[in-house]
Order: C-alpha cells, then structure tokens, then sequence
C-alpha cells in the first residue's frame, strides 16, 4: 500500500512540474508568440469567421466563412508584410448567407488603410 502512495506521490509531482513548466514558459512568451500560439489553435481548430470591410460607417464588402486571417510574410526576409489575406465566400448582397450564386474568393486587406472587423459568425 505504501508503494501504490509513493508512486502516486511521484506522479503528482511530476504533473505538477510540468504544468508548472508550461506556464512559466508560456508566461515568458512575447505577446506576439502568445498571439501566435492562439492563432495556431485556433487554425487547427477552425472557425466560421466574417470579414466586414468598410468606407467610413458604410458596410461595403462582406466576406462568409473565413477560416482564418494570414499575415502575409516576405519570401527572403521572412518579415511580416503590412497586409492580411484569406478566402471567404463573398456576400454580395450583404445578407449574411452564403447564396448558391455566391462563390468563395481570395481577398486581400491592407493593414494600414482598411478598415475592417472580423468576428466569428454567431448563428
């Protein structure tokens, strides 16, 4: 009986250590590396995004189930471009519902003068 507690002493412990260690190895992440690893789960995972872009208040383009939003990054620097791209079935008449005229398309957005939202679609 002795032995069955020590065992399960020790693998307490070491669950405990490493749990410990993750979050301290997370804690010593960037933001960015943070951000990084959620995106990255959050990739794997999916998502049923929607890309709104606007002119001002106006709603302008919709773009329906976007899985996600890249950075586009250099080919010989590898540096993050200022510019975000994905596919997404474009709405075109703005119901929030991909119509069967409606096809997915690729679209690119600046980082520096779209404005835009994305978000995950509710329904």
């Amino acid at each position: 009986m002795k032995t069955m507690t020590n065992s399960f002493k020790k693998t307490y412990l070491a669950l405990s250590a490493s749990a410990l260690a993750l979050l301290l190895s997370l804690g010593a992440c960037t933001q960015e590396q943070q951000n990084k690893l959620g995106r990255d789960i959050q990739n794997w995972t999916g998502t049923n995004g929607v890309l709104e872009v606007y002119a001002g208040d106006k709603l302008v383009r919709r773009f329906l189930k976007v899985d996600k939003l890249s950075t586009a990054m250099g080919t010989d620097d590898n540096k993050p471009r200022p510019y975000r791209f994905g596919y997404g079935v474009l709405d075109e008449n703005l119901n929030m519902q991909a119509d069967a005229n409606e096809k997915k398309v690729y679209f690119e957005i600046s980082d520096y003068a779209t404005n835009y939202v994305f978000f995950e679609n509710p329904n």
